[in-house]
């Protein structure tokens, strides 16, 4: 099982003063501890597509082609690109081209996306969000697997003996898809054959297990290799070396981050009593000490068959040295244990 972490990007915001971090700044901090994460030997880094002011990232690709100048053996992948209001042909040129910055070690999460800015932004309509996803998903696999391409679709110009350059290190760049709990979503990874990532940000993890299953299911059905099938999780996590005082210090600003995403969702206030709930053995967050952390790892591993297991680790933007010291715990003590 691969252990790495993901991110968003979130920068430090204190609403009682009203200081809002740079995105130079919360750029910089990801760019050292990601050094921090291929030094102690983590498999992989994501990084989020967002256009919203409490994110500093909106293209993962540039963040990715700046680690890869500064980092040695861990993957460098998006988590997610919003494929559906992105170009796939951009998208796997911007990919290649990190891959071979960094001698192989790029790889794309194609997503749908739980925010929807990026529409508006760049000219999408809503309503169309599922067809957009699906043929720009299909592009892109065409895009990987065929070198001169001829491709038709229903929103944008055809393709016609075209080759898109730089071609990946790579012989194929890795493209995972992340789903939420939407069950057309996950039939069709496992119909493509794609590895597929569960965003399980809420609730009790065993209740994702039925949408496993169908992943499985529809993988082997349509004659993929099983032996080959990856399947991860992305689950908010943060570390500390005592298991109580790491969940007061960070409620406050996990709560913080929740209220302001769910003030435009219509989400009631978050409370420590969910916080501590979710931190519970049926619960969905990872935040505690090494020995929770490593239990409830192998639980989902088993529970799931997990080939690669996320730590969502910046979710309200803890203090850079705080992230530091999770990072740390997770690649020192957690990862270690758990392989």
């Amino acid at each position: 099982m691969e252990l790495g972490i993901g991110m968003f990007g979130d920068v430090h915001i204190n609403e009682k003063t009203g200081y809002v971090q740079t995105p130079q700044q919360r750029m910089a901090e990801i760019i050292e501890e990601v050094k921090l994460m291929d030094e102690i030997g983590l498999d992989f880094f994501g990084i989020g597509e967002h256009h919203r002011p409490d994110y500093a990232v909106s293209s993962p690709e540039i963040i990715l082609a700046a680690l890869s100048t500064v980092t040695k053996n861990i993957k460098l992948g998006s988590a997610v690109s919003v494929i559906s209001s992105a170009d796939p042909v951009k998208l796997f040129q911007d990919f290649s081209s990190v891959d071979n910055l960094s001698n192989g070690r790029a790889e794309i999460m194609a997503g749908r996306g739980s925010f929807i800015e990026s529409f508006p932004l760049f000219g999408y309509d809503l309503s169309e969000y599922d067809a957009l996803f699906d043929e720009k998903l299909r592009l892109l696999l065409t895009l990987n697997n065929d070198e001169v391409v001829n491709w038709k679709g229903n929103f944008r110009m055809p393709l016609i003996n075209q080759t898109v350059y730089p071609r990946p290190v790579q012989d194929k760049l890795p493209i995972w898809v992340a789903v939420g709990g939407t069950t057309s979503s996950v039939i069709r990874a496992g119909k493509l054959g794609l590895p597929i990532i569960f965003a399980i940000i809420g609730g009790d993890p065993s209740n994702f297990i039925p949408l496993f299953e169908v992943y499985k299911q529809a993988y082997v059905d349509n004659g993929h290799d099983e032996s080959k099938m990856q399947i991860g999780v992305h689950m908010h996590s943060f570390f500390g070396d005592d298991n109580e005082k790491v969940a007061d210090d960070y409620f406050p600003i996990y709560g913080a981050q929740m209220n302001r995403i769910g003030a435009s969702r219509g989400w009631p206030k978050y409370s420590r009593p969910q916080f501590d709930f979710g931190r519970s053995t049926n619960g969905h967050l990872v935040v505690g000490d090494k020995e929770l952390a490593i239990e409830k790892i192998l639980k989902y591993k088993e529970l799931f068959g997990l080939t690669r297991f996320s730590a969502h680790m910046d979710v309200g933007a803890p203090s850079h040295l705080d992230m530091m010291k999770s990072i740390e715990i997770f690649g020192k003590d957690i990862a270690p244990k758990v392989r």
